[in-house]
């Protein structure tokens, strides 16, 4: 991050200009793309927060049957990977969607794609996001004094008079929290900004980065750079905001057990809020997985879903015989194990040690940031060759591992330190008095009680690795390629039964492993694991 702000302020780079920052924010072009993800990630966080807040307030305070079950259905759209969201939607609504033509609801060859458009954008985004904001208010929601509702109640105070005096402060930090990282995931989106948004003419920030990099190469390094700043600030902004609310909602927070059921009885309403839940889930989760199955089973797009136009010759095609794909599904599945398997070994050692405040900022801060943040600081460390080997990284499988590694770090020490922190240190002591080293310690003692912790965060990493765009779409090179690019090439290449059918096993595998993580997880506190009851 440091170099990237070198870059920034001191152009280094063989070509760049004295005058380079002049230049780029002189730029009509830029300011339009800062304008246009501004629009898009606020109107798109709107959107989440909205939507977020009322579902976690549904599913937190009322008693509603099958909550355990709409949990996870909800958290669901977060870990489906933008560009294979943008793919889902764009086949589950357009005019050569397989799926509608089968129903006969598809609108007529040739009419405008309905999502290539800002409100598209915003949409998918909104969607996307939802989740995070659900997490960081049912997480708050976990906390409540037990019993401040009711009794608030027997004192004669109205829903709304609760609502509004009582859990609407105890709210704010977490909204607070869940705004913020609904914008910043907003502002540094590649899948989904790109697959509809250059069909619409709609460029954001960090698609015209990706543009730059891509015409460019190294030599447009320098004005990716600068570009790059303006997202950080853009994030670095949000996150003080967060932090000034979340002071002033603190002031409200109290302390005492936490609420251990819904206080809400809903009565006959609840089968309307459990059928507005099921209707929105349906029409983000049900209808876009149909469609991206159905493009992944007919010959080409536009064709008709039917019993005589189904194939699984895309599937066939990605899994056996094109070696691009071939090789990025042998890249995304070896950079996801490598990733977790060093992040967790990093994240056992820290959990047993009090992090000093500069290193966990250091932590924390990749994951903060957008994405392209890392990827451009990334490239401009390992640009040039290493010293003494003499051996350049750009372009290489191992640039993108550093940077997954810098990325998710903080990802796989969540779950490990909320593990170590219950663990009692009198076990620790005991072997030390009896002469057992570090080592030994670690291996009898803790290895053993942070297991189902580990295996979790190692899984949360592979989950997320698996089908990262932002980063590798912007550090690949021919041969390095990961399943997101490989989907968002397909999709740009006219492919879109080959990337569709990618998407869906790229799909089953996320579902297998979240089923793996929440087998290792059941011993761990609850919320753990995002989806986790």
């Amino acid at each position: 991050m440091a170099r990237l702000l070198l870059e920034g302020v001191s152009p280094s780079l063989p070509g760049a200009e004295s005058d380079l920052a002049l230049a780029v924010f002189g730029d009509a072009r830029v300011w339009r793309a800062g304008r246009r993800t501004l629009e898009v990630a606020v109107a798109a966080t709107a959107f989440s927060v909205i939507v977020g807040a009322a579902a976690a307030l549904a599913l937190g305070l009322c008693a509603l049957p099958g909550r355990r079950v709409l949990t996870v259905l909800f958290v669901l759209p977060m870990l489906v990977p933008p560009q294979i969201a943008a793919l889902s939607w764009t086949g589950a609504l357009g005019p050569s969607s397989a799926l509608l033509n089968a129903l006969g609801l598809a609108p007529p060859l040739g009419t405008p794609h309905p999502l290539y458009s800002p409100g598209g954008i915003v949409l998918l985004l909104g969607v996307q996001h939802a989740p995070l904001v659900f997490l960081a208010v049912r997480g708050a929601l976990r906390r409540f004094p037990a019993g401040l509702i009711e009794a608030a109640r027997l004192a004669g105070a109205g829903r709304a008079q609760v609502f509004g005096g009582i859990v609407l402060p105890l709210l704010r930090p977490a909204l607070a929290a869940g705004t913020a990282l609904a914008f910043i995931a907003s502002i540094g989106n590649f899948g989904i900004t790109a697959l509809i948004g250059i069909p619409a003419g709609y460029t954001v920030l960090t698609v015209m980065i990706w543009q730059r990099l891509a015409g460019l190469g190294p030599a447009g390094l320098s004005e990716a750079a600068l570009m790059s700043l303006l997202l950080a600030a853009l994030a670095a902004l949000a996150l003080a905001l967060e932090a000034f609310s979340g002071r002033r909602g603190r002031r409200f927070l109290t302390s005492g057990a936490t609420a251990s059921a819904p206080p809400f009885p809903l009565g006959p309403w609840r089968w309307a809020v459990l059928a507005l839940l099921g209707l929105y889930l349906a029409a983000v989760l049900a209808l876009p997985l149909a469609a991206l199955v159905s493009t992944a089973l007919v010959p080409a797009a536009g064709v008709t879903l039917s019993a005589s136009t189904v194939t699984v010759a895309n599937f066939v095609s990605v899994l056996f015989v094109q070696q691009n794909t071939i090789i990025a599904f042998r890249n995304s599945l070896l950079l996801a194990a490598l990733s977790a398997l060093i992040l967790v070994a990093i994240a056992l050692v820290m959990a047993r040690v009090r992090l000093p405040r500069a290193a966990r900022f250091a932590i924390d801060l990749p994951y903060a940031l957008p994405g392209v943040c890392v990827a451009v600081a990334a490239i401009l460390v390992y640009l040039r060759p290493l010293p003494l080997l003499d051996v350049s990284l750009y372009g290489t499988l191992a640039l993108i591992l550093i940077a997954y590694l810098a990325r998710f770090q903080a990802l796989a020490l969540k779950p490990v330190e909320a593990a170590a922190a219950r663990l009692d240190p009198g076990l620790d002591e005991a072997a030390r008095l009896a002469g057992a080293g570090p080592l030994r310690r670690l291996a009898t003692i803790s290895l053993p009680l942070l297991a189902p912790a580990a295996a979790a965060a190692a899984i949360l990493v592979a989950l997320t690795a698996l089908n990262e765009i932002t980063l590798s779409i912007l550090l690949y090179a021919s041969g390095s390629q990961t399943l997101g690019v490989i989907v968002f090439g397909l999709n740009d290449g006219g492919a879109v039964g080959q990337a569709a059918a990618v998407s869906v096993v790229s799909l089953v595998i996320v579902l297998v492993l979240m089923g793996l993580a929440s087998l290792a997880a059941r011993r761990l506190p609850p919320g753990t694991l995002p989806w986790s009851p």
